[in-house]
């Protein structure tokens, strides 16, 4: 067993730093307390090649997997500068279509995708379903070879910017199949196609994303838009969930080692009754505690990621990475809080800002209630419990 990265897995870990030579948390924080997307830096990324991490090179990737994607999301992270962006569009829109998108989505998107010409979101929760995917209501009616896809998606990230959304719908009702797992269908949505409408959902968290509710009106919806089967889209819908679960958790880490890394510099400069703060054990355990939760949650992670880039089951290890990084960096941003005190609310020091996205990823977009409950089914044999 060998945990060592080689050069290339390295140089992608530490992108981070040079990233934030030019864009740091500081360049982070401007837009996210605008709600404003910061497209200087994702062009940056764009034009360093890093969109395409999971997409072959004939495509214009760098033919790269999950382990190469998550160091990426970690590294960046590492470095206050957390990027949901990167989770909806190259990691579980990009991927996806590379192994079961069609010619057109191949030769024609992935390239421009890559390039950063176009972006894409993704698009499963609805209003009416939540977590509950089986219920989902928008459907895709058949027209002939053609389909009329309507219905609603909400808590989209990054719809204002995105040209495309990958949508998961139905094109058989959840009330007309044998199995609920049957009838589902995920299309490459041009999100300028009539019949398509968004509305912004005001979120009060602090982030240069934003999220929506799509509409979808009777938009007319061809073959060269399905991307995979027709019919049957959930047993691939999990190359994009899992992925999904472990971006997430090493983005979790990369906030924790951020938001500790803050408080070890303060705990160390910081002097009260003749010595630095640090020194004390109320101050030192939690943030080493939570420093431990950190590097635990990091090495699920990787074998999560490990995991799916061999083509083994990866759901286990997936929803435990997802649940352990998320109570993590709740951790971690909360010691690093508590050791600055009262400065850590200011603006200035850009530490509270952390707290609320690691807080909104124990929920979202899966709640560790539903990982726990996969763990104690599926991994413990438990009888199932939802």
């Amino acid at each position: 067993m060998d945990f060592t990265l080689n050069d290339e897995q390295r140089q992608i870990y530490e992108y981070g730093g040079q990233l934030a030579q030019k864009f740091d948390n500081d360049y982070w924080l401007r837009h996210a307390r605008k709600h404003e997307f910061p497209h200087e830096m994702f062009r940056q990324i764009a034009d360093d090649g890093f969109l395409g991490i999971m997409v072959p090179e004939e495509y214009g990737g760098a033919g790269l997997g999950m382990t190469e994607m998550a160091l990426f999301m970690e590294g960046t992270a590492n470095h206050g500068i957390p990027l949901l962006m990167m989770v909806v569009g190259p990691t579980m829109s990009l991927a996806h279509i590379a192994s079961h998108g069609s010619e057109f989505h191949k030769k024609e998107l992935l390239p421009a995708a890559c390039r950063g010409d176009i972006q894409f979101c993704f698009a499963i929760t609805e209003p009416g379903a939540g977590s509950n995917t089986m219920k989902a209501t928008t459907l895709a009616k058949r027209r002939g070879n053609r389909f009329s896809l309507s219905g609603e998606k909400t808590f989209i990230t990054g719809a204002e910017v995105a040209d495309y959304c990958l949508v998961v719908a139905r094109t058989r009702p959840h009330t007309e199949v044998s199995r609920k797992t049957d009838g589902f269908t995920l299309f490459a949505v041009d999100l300028k196609k009539k019949g398509v409408d968004k509305q912004r959902v005001k979120i009060s968290i602090p982030l240069p994303e934003e999220q929506w509710t799509l509409f979808f009106d009777e938009v007319d919806l061809g073959p060269e838009d399905v991307v995979g089967e027709v019919d049957e889209g959930f047993s691939i819908l999990f190359d994009s969930l899992n992925p999904e679960r472990i971006i997430l958790a090493a983005l979790c880490c990369g906030i924790g080692r951020f938001a500790l890394n803050k408080g070890v510099a303060y705990a160390s400069e910081r002097n009260v009754f003749g010595q630095p703060i640090g020194a004390h054990q109320g101050v030192q355990h939690p943030m080493a505690k939570a420093h431990t939760a950190v590097e635990m949650a990091s090495l699920m992670t990787r074998r999560a990621a490990w995991e799916f880039d061999n083509k083994l089951p990866a759901g286990a290890s997936s929803n435990m990475a997802k649940y352990a990084a998320a109570e993590a960096g709740i951790e971690a941003v909360d010691a690093a809080l508590q050791a600055h005190g009262g400065s850590g609310f200011t603006e200035d020091t850009g530490l509270y800002e952390m707290y609320p996205l690691v807080r909104l990823l124990r929920t979202a977009p899966v709640n560790r209630e539903l990982c726990l409950s996969f763990i104690g089914e599926k991994v413990m044999g438990l009888p199932r419990s939802y």
